[in-house]
């Protein structure tokens, strides 16, 4: 994937790669639920509820994608709510394969957005939600 700005770096990146995107959505794809290194496992398990920080890192992808278009800077933004988040499953670090990852925009502001976002494996949703950020200066970002 290329390298798009996100605050994540080395196995904190949950997006592998963007499939596809345009103006009002992305579709990314991942194996990172799978991966023994993932950082957010705890006792060798994945909880499905990380869905939540996958769909966040495919809409801050998004978000650097459509300011990148526009001929803008990327901004840092800080997740504020998940909301409506309905999983299928508990652990998901036993699937075989991809994981896809899409999101869509609800609402983009200059300094705020929201999304929904789903997780799929094969033909089965496993997770889906709402998501939003703000933005957050980079000074900001960098005293936490």
């Amino acid at each position: 994937m290329k390298d798009f700005w996100l605050p994540h770096a080395g196995t904190a990146r949950m997006i592998e790669r963007v499939v596809r995107w345009d103006a009002q959505s992305i579709l990314a794809a991942t194996t990172r639920h799978a991966s023994p290194d993932n950082p957010l496992r705890r006792d060798g398990r994945l909880s499905a509820v990380h869905l939540a920080e996958f769909g966040a890192q495919a809409m801050a992808i998004h978000g650097a994608l459509r300011d990148a278009a526009e001929g803008r800077e990327p901004q840092p933004a800080l997740l504020v709510s998940v909301r409506d988040l309905e999983l299928k499953r508990d652990y998901i670090e036993d699937l075989a394969g991809e994981l896809m990852i899409s999101a869509r925009v609800l609402l983009a502001q200059p300094a705020s957005w929201q999304y929904e976002f789903s997780a799929m494996h094969g033909d089965q949703l496993i997770a889906s939600g709402r998501i939003a950020a703000i933005a957050r200066p980079l000074d900001a970002a960098a005293g936490s």
